[in-house]
């Protein structure tokens, strides 16, 4: 491939490097020019373009791509057509990924055009949650370069190993002072957690702690179930403690009491008649991610945990502090910036708008999408991401040149929850929270951003911050880091309100007016904020 500045009597066929206008045509970046393009470029005087000319034995970004793509397919991941020399993949099912990362680093070493890039091995996903990406970084490559990299594919480099519903028994000891409220959100949280994979309580037993009567309620619940997960009222402190003692007195073996990961050290897991015990720690009764998630993850997946698979466990096991808790690990920490990252939905179908997209429509000749992009741009955050889906090439024109990063949501008429997740993981690591805007909203000015910004940093980055009038909730809102792991499993059409109702972290309110209301889900909503519907 041959790059740089192009005479135009030599650029057809070749790849435009950047947007260039021709008369009132506007050339797209990656464009392939044709005979009537160079027509209208020597009209308008244009003797040079930026360009790439392909070689005869060169593949194009897509081309490419997709023969990368047709390689790493498995069975459980959904391949998406290429575009921009990028192929996605998502999970069908929910479950775990799985990858070699070894085979990963392999293809990515054949040449720095080529590239692979996953989720974390053993990441819980939902289905339509995207697991990896191939991206080809110029507009073309060699075909033996491509080929050398399908070469290093010599086995599945990942797959996702579905959830499987299991039958679960629980046991929760009881002490005098313990309150039976805590035993009952105990209950509805690990309801919640299996749910995830389908999975369910056959039956919940409340015995004293002690080793007796726990073995007791453990042998009861047998029978019943695939696995049995049991909660202390008093964290494990010795291999010899209630819950080791108690699957031992009940006929089981216990696998290992304590794992490298904070929040979870004080795990148990065993085996009873070939089945699964989890001896909860006492992190678990908080719905934030922590160690006790990596174990069941892996269990409801199908796939075995030994003593050697939890050892394995340290690196990266050092996991974010429970919000619900104190910090009991540190003192104050060292002031730092917090880097605040924009989030713009505009991927939705405007199904209320009949044949129109309401992000197209005209506000003072302005684009809606355009309008409150602008307007996020313009905030005093690092970045911004803006997810796109319906019409994302319309949306997405409507968009250049404000600077913000695109995402593209392939599952957007699955439900905003789609679009939220598509958003948090376009993230980068840096991104302390997430302001997340809805494009819809005409009325939401920089202005009320920067206050909500304010708030969140003043706060130390570890709340919820939310758009209020006369005390009503509305949008936008921040979601702090600690939270993002709780918009990985949201489904369906749901927003960030669940997650904040969670009562995980304290939440801000700060009024911005009426503005907080205002959206335009309606052609007469959208007129009387003063839109204008476009064709």
């Amino acid at each position: 491939m041959r790059f740089g500045p192009l005479a135009i009597d030599e650029a057809e066929g070749a790849v435009l490097a950047h947007s260039t206008l021709a008369g009132g045509t506007r050339l797209r970046k990656a464009h392939r020019l044709t005979a009537e393009d160079i027509a209208l470029l020597r009209a308008e005087g244009v003797s040079t373009v930026i360009a790439a000319k392909l070689e005869p034995d060169d593949l194009d970004e897509d081309q490419a791509a997709e023969r990368l793509a047709k390689r790493l397919a498995v069975d459980g991941i959904a391949v998406r057509p290429p575009s921009t020399g990028r192929v996605n993949f998502y999970a069908e099912k929910a479950g775990l990924f799985i990858v070699d990362k070894e085979a990963v680093d392999r293809l990515n070493a054949v040449d720095p055009a080529i590239t692979l890039a996953t989720l974390p091995d053993y990441s819980p996903v939902t289905e339509g949650h995207m697991v990896a990406t191939v991206k080809i970084i110029p507009f073309a490559v060699p075909a033996r370069r491509v080929n050398e990299a399908v070469d290093e594919i010599r086995e599945d480099v990942f797959r996702v190993a579905p959830f499987r519903p299991h039958s679960v028994g629980v046991v929760q000891t009881a002490l005098a002072g313990l309150k039976d409220s805590v035993l009952d959100k105990t209950a509805r949280i690990t309801g919640e957690r299996l749910a995830r994979s389908g999975s369910h309580v056959t039956r919940e037993l409340r015995p004293a702690h002690e080793a007796d009567a726990v073995a007791r309620a453990i042998t009861a619940l047998k029978d019943e179930s695939d696995m049995l997960l049991v909660f202390g009222a008093s964290a494990v402190c010795d291999a010899d403690d209630v819950i080791p003692a108690a699957i031992h007195k009940a006929g089981g073996t216990v696998e290992r009491v304590g794992m490298p990961v904070d929040p979870g050290n004080l795990l148990v897991i065993g085996t009873i008649d070939g089945k699964p015990v989890i001896g909860a720690p006492g992190c678990a009764r908080s719905p934030k991610t922590n160690g006790f998630d990596w174990v069941l993850d892996r269990l409801m997946a199908g796939i075995a945990v030994l003593s050697s698979d939890i050892a394995g466990m340290g690196v990266g096991g050092l996991l974010a502090e429970i919000p619900t808790r104190p910090q009991p690990r540190e003192g104050k920490a060292p002031s730092r910036e917090l880097a605040v990252w924009g989030v713009l939905l505009a991927a939705g179908q405007s199904r209320r708008m009949g044949a129109h997209n309401k992000l197209l429509a005209s506000f003072n000749d302005v684009p809606l999408v355009r309008r409150t992009g602008a307007e996020l741009a313009k905030a005093h955050i690092k970045g911004a991401v803006a997810v796109l889906g319906h019409e994302a090439e319309r949306v997405k024109t409507a968009l250049d040149g404000l600077g913000l990063r695109v995402a593209i949501n392939g599952a957007y008429q699955e439900g905003l929850s789609t679009s939220l997740k598509t958003g948090i993981s376009a993230l980068p690591e840096e991104a302390a929270g997430a302001l997340i805007m809805l494009a819809d909203m005409p009325q939401i000015g920089s202005e009320d951003l920067n206050r909500l910004v304010d708030a969140f940093v003043k706060a130390g980055g570890n709340s919820v911050v939310r758009a209020t009038h006369n005390g009503k909730r509305g949008n936008p809102v921040i979601l702090p880091r600690v939270l993002f792991a709780e918009v990985a499993r949201l489904e369906g059409d749901t927003g960030a309100r669940h997650v904040v109702e969670q009562g995980l972290v304290s939440v801000i309110d700060v009024e911005t007016g009426a503005a907080a209301h205002i959206d335009v889900d309606t052609p007469e909503a959208l007129e009387k904020a003063g839109g204008v519907l476009n064709q």
